[in-house]
């Protein structure tokens, strides 16, 4: 009877070290999903200033993998591990060993405000806006500051056309530093002139404008993209798409709903990413019609294919327009293959 009661007291005493103890691991889980053609909390996902947007129906949603922040427990690793929505993985591929949660998390958040600006560039380039050298930042105390504003194209500088960086570097480095220059430049179509006295700095002789550029298409409007709690350059692809719909000339979906994922470059490569067996069962379960699934995740795709979920396989942007094209004609758009 001793020994007995002994078993039972060691068996709930490991229970209860199972339930309370965490363990080296974090569990990943289907995240919400963002319809880049909608609203979140009452504000546009995707705005546009200098025109309207085009009046679309239907979903183009991102993705997501959800992280619960509570400590992970031998309990729930073990549960996990036995669930088809749950992936339990080493807590260092999630938060690496040499940067905090915080540090792990505004660097994820950098990458998707990289991936914004590339599936803005990627986007206007789509529709035919040509490139040019355009304001993406205005330091504090910068010269330029109530002169310039994020979004303007700079056309010239006092004179000197800058086509591109190269000619923007060039005609800065020709002038002294203190000089007051002409700075021509185009703001949602209209064009004006800033006047500018340059600074100096050590990287380089001549003068500066105190200003952030990246060459790049440029149209007679500003979009700006409003996801605040999603991390990660995942969510390019969808984000492209949501751009083109809003500001183009197709109604891309038609009224469907349609879910995906992947990144994206300036170019239109769209690239892998990670969680896609979570992004596909989030996907599922919003109803989506179609899922756009990156080249290189159709394997790990194809391994777990949700029931009644569609995907196409899309290795770049021509590629996710073209299966949204084809969904639209009724078609089957080209579809992750065991060769893939």
């Amino acid at each position: 009877m001793t020994v007995l009661v002994a078993g039972v007291v060691l068996l709930l005493g490991f229970g209860l070290v199972g339930t309370l103890v965490p363990v080296p691991y974090v569990a990943q889980v289907p995240g919400p999903t963002y319809n880049t053609l909608g609203d979140l909390d009452g504000e546009p996902i995707i705005s546009v200033a200098g025109r309207d947007r085009n009046d679309v129906s239907g979903n183009l949603n991102l993705t997501t993998v959800g992280v619960p922040q509570r400590p992970l427990t031998l309990v729930g690793a073990v549960q996990g591990w036995f669930s088809d929505e749950v992936s339990v993985v080493p807590r260092d591929t999630v938060y690496p060993p040499d940067r905090t949660v915080e540090e792990t998390q505004q660097q994820n958040r950098q990458a998707f405000l990289t991936s914004e600006q590339s599936a803005n560039a990627a986007a206007l380039g789509e529709l035919g806006y040509p490139e040019k050298v355009v304001v993406q930042t205005v330091a504090d105390g910068s010269p330029s500051a109530g002169q310039l504003e994020t979004g303007d194209a700079i056309e010239a500088v006092d004179g000197t056309p800058t086509p591109d960086t190269d000619a923007l570097d060039a005609a800065l480095t020709a002038i002294p530093a203190g000089t007051e220059v002409a700075v021509d430049y185009t703001r949602l179509g209209q064009p004006g002139t800033a006047t500018v006295t340059t600074t100096s700095n050590d990287s380089r002789p001549g003068s500066f404008l105190g200003i952030g550029v990246l060459q790049t298409p440029s149209a007679p409007f500003t979009v700006s993209i409003r996801v605040n709690d999603v991390g990660g350059p995942s969510a390019g692809l969808m984000l492209t798409l949501g751009i083109i719909d809003l500001v183009g000339d197709t109604d891309l979906t038609e009224g469907a709903v349609i879910a995906g994922t992947g990144t994206i470059d300036a170019a239109g490569t769209v690239g892998p990413i990670g969680g896609i067996p979570l992004k596909m069962i989030a996907a599922r379960d919003i109803g989506a019609q179609l899922f756009l699934v990156p080249a290189d995740n159709c394997q790990e795709a194809l391994a777990n294919a949700q029931p009644g979920l569609p995907m196409a396989r899309v290795a770049s942007l021509e590629d996710a327009l073209t299966a949204l094209q084809t969904f639209r004609d009724g078609g089957t758009p080209a579809p992750c293959t065991a060769g893939d």
